[in-house]
Formats: structure tokens, sequence, C-alpha cells
């Protein structure tokens, strides 16, 4: 089994070399979608929030109404801490059994968006760091997730410089141009990442 740690700006296309890597093969973890799992209604997890933060995070559907969660969390980081606290042991045992479950020849691929920023590197084998100019994303989220460039600036400043990424990178996606040129990179990529894993 190859772990791979998937990594990128805002903006940079990470999403889309994701789903390129499970068009091939790889298993996908996916710690956003894991995240929301984990606190999905009738779940372990939405009942340690609710606990933790009292009814008012709940939607009248009993979804977690995630706004009203994060206007408390993000303004007051012992607050941050305690959801941190709930959230990340649930995700990192999920990921662990989907990697478990996975065949010893697979290629996993762990989608994580704070990798550089949480020192997460030495969990994996290789990282793939997935990389656009930030002017070229900075068009990308306005564009594309109608952000002012104000928002889109502020999203990109709140992650790890382009720098700190690309520093930790073992293998680099180039995606400053169209899907076109992005496919046949990870192309390119799969076929390194598939000769490793039957190495």
């Amino acid at each position: 089994m190859l772990k791979i740690g998937l990594t990128g700006g805002i903006g940079a296309g990470k999403s889309e070399v994701s789903r390129l890597f499970a068009a091939h093969g790889a298993v996908i973890v996916d710690s956003d979608v894991i995240a929301r799992e984990v606190v999905a209604p009738g779940t372990d997890g939405l009942a340690a929030v609710i606990a933790e933060f009292g009814p008012q995070v709940l939607r009248e559907d009993g979804t977690l109404d995630r706004p009203a969660l994060g206007a408390i969390v993000f303004a007051d980081p012992e607050r941050l801490k305690a959801l941190n606290a709930i959230v990340h042991p649930l995700v990192r045992a999920r990921s662990a059994a989907l990697e478990a479950a996975a065949a010893p020849d697979a290629v996993v691929v762990h989608d994580v968006p704070l990798l550089a920023e949480n020192g997460l590197a030495p969990l994996f084998d290789l990282i793939v760091v997935v990389d656009a100019a930030d002017e070229v994303r900075m068009e990308r989220l306005v564009r594309l997730r109608g952000m002012t460039e104000e928002e889109a600036r502020a999203r990109m400043a709140a992650q790890a410089s382009r720098e700190e990424r690309l520093a930790v990178a073992d293998l680099v996606i180039d995606n400053g141009g169209g899907l076109a040129e992005l496919a046949g990179r990870v192309d390119e990529v799969w076929a390194e990442l598939a000769r490793r894993a039957a190495a």
C-alpha cells in the first residue's frame, strides 16, 4: 500500500486532482467529507457536539448548523479547541478504517487541505501538492466560487504560503493551465504512483 498525502491551496484544483486519481483507481480518504460524516444525525459525534455546544447548533431537521457552530468556535480559540477535540479523533479513526479496508497494493490518497499547516507530511509515504500561481487561484475563487477579491485574499492568507506547501512536496502537479493539461499531468503522476505501489 502506498499512502499519499494530497494537498493544495484553495483554488489550486486539489478536488479535481482527487477526482482524477479516483478515476484511475485510487482509494480516496477525504478529510472534509469524513468531518461531515462523523457529525451526521444519529452519530456519537453529533451527540458530543450538542453536549458541548448546546441545541442551538442544530437545525430544525436535526442536522448540524455549521454557520451557527462556526460563529461560536471561530470567535473563541478555546471553543475551537473543544470542537477539534471531538471531531479530529473521529476523523482519524474513520480515515484509518478506510485505509485498513484498502487492498494491499492500493494507492490510498488522503485529501488533506491543511497538511502543510498541521505538519502532517511525516504521516505519508509521499506528498503530492497541486500548485497554481496565487493570481490564478485568486481569479478562480472570484470567477468560480463568487468570492470578492478581499474574501479570496483572506482565505488564501489563512493557509500556508505556496512556498511552505512546495517545501513538503515530493511530487508537484502544476495546475496553472486548463483541464486537459491537468489530466495529462495527473496521468503522468499516477503512472509514477502505481509503479511505486507495485514495487
